[in-house]
């Protein structure tokens, strides 16, 4: 497993369907070291913390394994990492492979997962389409976000190693297909409702799908 690409970006204005939108989709792949700190990578910077950012959404990771499907789905063969304003792009970690709570260290920073991405307008922004929220969700291909649990230093190239497994095995994929699931497991939507790595938007939504659950 390894860090194939390394994407930061800050707030940038640009207009979209008549009107001007602050955005920090636009990530530009960056060598050389960079510090892993607080709530960000050195260089990278949200610009609506209400829904962005955060310890839960401190760092976004994308498989580069997906890169193949969505050159062909989208028609641009040259699609670069970075292209879905992913922070970290990824070699070895899939969506049904790494579960919430697990913890990777990259370089000398230790990263914990936190939920999938659920994408919003701002996506439709970066492809310049309005159909690929749409299409991001009905591929499952989400990718994850991480809280930072250990400052320190990390660089493209650097191997990626897994320092805990969580002992619940939410995965990534199992937690998405929770939330949209018209028939969720009701066991699985108990352990993630009261995961203490998932993000407290994420817990609190399946706490109250679990409640209609119960109800039904």
């Amino acid at each position: 497993m390894k860090l194939v690409a390394l994407s930061v970006g800050g707030p940038r204005d640009v207009e979209w369907q008549g009107e001007r939108v602050l955005t920090s989709i636009f990530k530009d792949r960056v060598a050389g070291v960079r510090r892993v700190a607080g709530f960000n990578i050195d260089g990278d910077r949200q610009s609506d913390l209400s829904v962005h950012g955060g310890r839960y959404k401190a760092v976004y990771a994308y498989p580069s394994e997906h890169y193949p499907f969505w050159r062909n789905e989208l028609s641009e063969p040259d699609l670069a990492f970075g292209g879905f304003g992913e922070n970290l792009t990824t070699e070895g970690l899939t969506e049904r492979d790494v579960c919430i709570g697990d913890r990777f260290r990259i370089g000398t920073v230790e990263l914990s997962v936190t939920q999938p991405r659920q994408p919003c307008f701002k996506l439709g922004i970066r492809r310049n389409r309005l159909d690929i929220v749409r299409l991001f969700h009905r591929s499952g291909r989400s990718g994850f976000y991480f809280s930072i649990e250990r400052e320190g230093e990390l660089q493209e190239g650097d191997a990626i190693e897994l320092v805990a497994r969580d002992e619940r095995k939410v995965s990534v994929a199992a937690a998405f297909e929770l939330m949209f699931s018209d028939h969720p497991d009701v066991e699985v939507l108990k352990i993630a409702a009261e995961h203490p790595a998932m993000a407290p938007s994420w817990r609190a939504d399946f706490a109250e799908r679990l409640e209609k659950a119960g109800r039904g």
